[in-house]
């Protein structure tokens, strides 16, 4: 079964130096300041709307039905509310914080590995949850999460989520690989012919294979590495450099490689297999013991919203159960409210895990790595700042 598949330049990689880092200034020694979040009021009620409303997405999240006429669920948002959407796409996340940091936009649709970037920044403000009609119907488990809160206030809403999962043509991979060995093992069947991510965030990957495999590193979370644990991710990405037949940021490319059976196994989302499948490539996709990275996004209120009144109601919009139906089948994720099932696709939720919160607990979610490890190790881990600075080095 194919779903609408999401659109090249969907999400692409983190490759730029950051012209912002994650939690603030950097010192002389190359570590974080300390981090301040700024002091912003969430807004208390909503007002009269602006009739206009500037937006900063990844590609198909505001569908106006220019790409397909059937696909539109920004004109019926424009006339029940008078606000006419302005979007701008982002090919990174890099490319989304530099966007809202001048200032011309009301929201983002943020990636875990731009939204603290966003709020140590003071780019974007915290949210009043009581004036998003549709939040109690989020699960709690997509709440309070590291990439979208601090200190338990939120600062946005859940919009959709998925994983990066385990990719494999059945006709070059004998049976279900049960571990990501398959891609990491110098010695593996897939060897010459691993297809990898193409972003700094990728190190997250190499860390939660090293986690399971390398206990003696004391690995927790994955984004949080001091200089010992970033070292071994490094070097075990330098080792499997020279079995990767491809790194890949538009999913297009991938499924290309896949279908010409030049990839044989890597990282891939859903939407990347169903295509693939589609277009009969044999493969298939798993999570593997070690568990596997992911992606949840969030929709942000720009500290210097013009339009946000626009804003907030755009919120209420696009997590209602219709319309995140319509963009989680458009895009090729999971939506965040699961009331989106009764007017989804037959077995699009199962497919895409909607509401079963053990396989969202065996994903590591995309966050901003910062200087703070966040517990008693202090500033001691490697920021974001420097995992761009080395993954062109990887890469070679």
């Amino acid at each position: 079964m194919r779903f609408a598949p999401r659109k090249p330049l969907a999400r692409l990689a983190c490759a730029a130096a950051l012209v912002l880092a994650a939690a603030g200034c950097s010192d002389s020694s190359g570590g974080q300041a300390a981090q301040q979040v700024p002091r912003l009021s969430a807004q208390q009620e909503i007002g009269a709307t602006e009739g206009k409303l500037n937006l900063v997405i990844w590609a198909g999240y505001a569908e106006d039905g220019s790409t397909d006429k059937t696909v539109d669920w920004v004109k019926p948002f424009e006339k029940r509310t008078g606000c006419k959407v302005n979007a701008k796409v982002a090919d990174t996340s890099d490319s989304m914080v530099a966007l809202m940091k001048t200032g011309q936009y009301d929201g983002v649709s943020a990636s875990g590995d731009a939204s603290l970037r966003l709020v140590y920044g003071g780019l974007v403000s915290p949210v009043n949850t009581n004036l998003l009609t549709n939040y109690r119907d989020i699960p709690s488990y997509l709440k309070n999460q590291p990439y979208n809160s601090v200190k338990g206030q939120m600062y946005g809403t859940p919009h959709g989520y998925g994983a990066n999962y385990l990719m494999y043509r059945t006709d070059k991979i004998p049976g279900t690989p049960a571990s990501w060995s398959i891609v990491w093992d110098k010695n593996s069947v897939a060897a010459d012919h691993v297809v990898a991510y193409d972003s700094p965030i990728y190190i997250a990957d190499a860390a939660l294979y090293l986690r399971a495999h390398r206990p003696d590193l004391k690995i927790g979370d994955v984004y949080e590495l001091t200089q010992k644990q970033f070292d071994a991710a490094v070097d075990l990405l330098k080792q499997q450099r020279s079995n990767v037949n491809q790194y890949w940021s538009n999913y297009l490319d991938e499924v290309e490689a896949f279908k010409a059976g030049d990839n044989y196994a890597g990282t891939a989302w859903q939407v990347t297999a169903n295509t693939a499948k589609t277009e009969k490539a044999k493969v298939a996709t798993t999570i593997p013991t070690e568990g596997a990275t992911g992606w949840s996004d969030t929709w942000m209120v720009a500290s210097r919203a013009q339009h946000p009144n626009c804003m907030y109601k755009w919120m209420n919009w696009i997590t209602s159960p219709k319309v995140q139906a319509a963009v989680a089948q458009w895009f090729g994720e999971a939506p965040a409210n699961p009331k989106a099932c009764k007017f989804a696709a037959k077995g699009f939720c199962g497919q895409f895990r909607v509401g079963d919160v053990d396989f969202y607990k065996r994903l590591a979610f995309w966050k901003t790595p910062v200087a703070d490890c966040g517990d008693s190790r202090g500033a001691n881990c490697v920021d974001y700042s420097k995992w761009t600075q080395i993954w062109a080095q990887i890469k070679g």
